[in-house]
């Protein structure tokens, strides 16, 4: 085993589960799930495991746009740090919710924060 964030986590079916469940908690969030009316939720998922994968060390088999490009019409319907801060702390509680370590909460959260900027179009 690697000593990469992925491999820490448990790998691809701790991604997978991760994601299942961050996504049930944000699509029931009315503060922020309106930035995904009419988005496929499958291939959302699929897309988000990928980039979560590669952004924790797993394999890269992301093929997404960059964040700034892939967030700008989110940005242009008024995304802002709230619900950004919003979207971290599903990712957070989702991560407590599966029994992961504190300290590892933190790596992932360190790398959803390094985005803020990218996803917000500053």
């Amino acid at each position: 085993m690697s000593d990469s964030l992925f491999d820490k986590l448990g790998g691809e079916a701790a991604v997978d589960a991760a994601v299942d469940i961050f996504y049930r908690k944000v699509l029931t969030d009315s503060t922020i799930n309106r930035f995904f009316d009419g988005v496929d939720m499958e291939k959302q998922a699929a897309k988000q495991k990928n980039f979560l994968t590669m952004a924790f060390g797993g394999p890269n088999n992301y093929t997404g746009e960059d964040m700034r490009k892939g967030h700008a019409h989110l940005v242009k319907q008024g995304l802002s740090d709230s619900h950004f801060d919003a979207v971290a702390g599903h990712l957070k509680s989702t991560l407590e919710e599966l029994n992961v370590a504190d300290n590892l909460i933190n790596e992932v959260l360190a790398i959803a924060e390094s985005t803020r900027e990218d996803v917000l179009g500053r």
